[in-house]
């Protein structure tokens, strides 16, 4: 089905994002200290209170439903939930993705222990939400198209540490309803992961075509 969604100017999701992206820093922080803490249990219990007092009042007025917002100039959805780049999703990856004039995206961004699986190595299935989102970027022309991960091939090479690393995607073609896409994950000696993507325009979207 398609979503409907209301713009928002580029004054007000500005106004949002200033308001929004300090918080969600601010539970970044959190996440990470709540991972390294060696405190002693009394520090624990009253962290936690402290804790659960800013949960309270943060649920004090709540929605029950992802945001529904695009800007207004660029198009792009505003998708704060997301898990991958959403603004206000605290377990995302801090990924800010740049688009280029030829269509391709990167990124440019540190993972800390949050995203640990073997030890000082990101997780692999971070890696794949990493790239899975970034080829679709690349897809769907930044979001602005609809097109959905069909299928999604992730090559392995070697460990991608912790730390400063890079992303970045491109369309290799399209064919009809099919957009090929293709990316990398490195760090500063060079690829760690590649990805094949098929992105697929549904049904509807192509009805209204």
């Amino acid at each position: 089905m398609n979503f409907p969604f209301t713009s928002v100017t580029a004054e007000e999701y500005e106004r949002l994002c200033s308001m929004y992206e300090p918080l969600t820093q601010s539970l970044r922080r959190l996440i990470d200290a709540g991972i390294r803490t060696g405190v002693d249990e009394e520090t624990i219990r009253d962290a936690r209170a402290a804790i659960d007092e800013v949960a309270g009042k943060l649920e004090g007025t709540r929605f029950e439903t992802t945001s529904t917002l695009r800007h207004a100039g660029t198009g792009r959805p505003l998708a704060w939930a997301n898990p991958a780049v959403g603004l206000r999703n605290a377990i995302a990856p801090p990924m800010n993705i740049q688009h280029e004039a030829d269509g391709t995206c990167w990124a440019e961004f540190d993972l800390g222990i949050a995203y640990e699986g073997p030890p000082g190595l990101v997780h692999g299935g971070i890696c794949a939400l990493l790239l899975d989102h970034l080829l679709g970027e690349a897809a769907s022309d930044g979001l602005t198209k609809p097109k959905f991960t069909g299928t999604i091939t992730l090559k392995y090479l070697r460990g991608t540490p912790l730390g400063t690393l890079r992303a970045e995607a491109f369309v290799e073609r399209t064919e009809g309803f099919k957009t090929y896409a293709r990316g990398y994950l490195s760090d500063a000696d060079g690829h760690t992961v590649e990805a094949d993507g098929v992105f697929i325009q549904p049904a509807w979207a192509r009805d209204a075509g």
